[in-house]
């Protein structure tokens, strides 16, 4: 299957989720959207898409032309039904590109916060394994609006955490891809991020915490991207007209 992967920043890629990636042989082509006017093919030629987390906001098209350039691609994958993923800024970007607006919120969230699914998240497909509520890996300053088309998965104390539209896309506010390398990077520069400084985060505590619980975190970010590629393979075969 080919698969279109969205990297925004170098140490905010697809993380383990290519482990998946690479078990399922999925053939994936990297697009760096502040680097490369476009991906390689038009969205409807992927199989899937997903589309990762990064420095920029959703709001900084002045600062970042590019965001609008991946805004109207990731409308164009919508309109043709392609399935995606969207992590963070990935999922904010598709949320806006189905006309909904992310907003700043009052204090970022980074670190472990509690997250809960919704009803509707429990019997969902891609997170419904996960269990009723989790501790998740957050590191964001926006929130991701729900999209007028979209169907609200799962919260947090502050704002909404996942969500799907229809029954091919979803959106994650938590950083269910992330290494244990990346993130202590992030940790490692966390003064160029004003939002973390503002918030006096202790780096320390948190690399700590996470040294705990980032083996079970990685896993259940595994099981994400597994179930997300089974239904991205069941709509290509729908699209094929296999079995019809």
């Amino acid at each position: 299957m080919r698969v279109l992967s969205i990297v925004h920043d170098e140490d905010a890629g697809p993380g383990v989720f290519d482990d998946v990636l690479s078990a399922a042989r999925a053939d994936v082509e990297t697009w760096l959207p502040a680097r490369q006017p476009g991906p390689g093919a038009p969205a409807d030629a992927y199989g899937a898409i997903l589309t990762f987390g990064g420095a920029a906001h959703p709001h900084q098209e002045d600062r970042h032309p590019w965001l609008a350039t991946e805004k109207r691609f990731l409308a164009e994958a919508l309109a043709a039904r392609v399935p995606m993923l969207g992590v963070c800024l990935g999922a904010e970007l598709i949320a806006e590109a189905d006309g909904a607006r992310s907003q700043r919120l009052p204090q970022a969230e980074i670190g472990w916060h509690e997250v809960t699914l919704t009803p509707t998240g429990v019997e969902d497909p891609v997170l419904g394994r996960i269990g009723e509520s989790f501790l998740a890996l957050e590191w964001h300053s926006y929130e991701v609006a729900l999209p007028s088309r979209g169907t609200e998965l799962a919260r947090g104390d502050n704002c909404l955490q996942a969500y799907r539209i229809g029954n091919l896309v979803w959106g994650l506010q938590f950083h269910a891809e992330v290494t244990p390398e990346d993130f202590q990077h992030w940790l490692d520069h966390y003064t160029d991020d004003e939002d973390a400084v503002a918030l006096g985060i202790e780096p320390r505590a948190i690399a700590e915490e996470t040294r705990g619980r980032m083996a079970e975190w990685n896993d259940l970010g595994r099981g994400i991207c597994e179930r997300f590629l089974v239904v991205a393979k069941c709509a290509r075969l729908v699209r094929s007209g296999v079995g019809h």
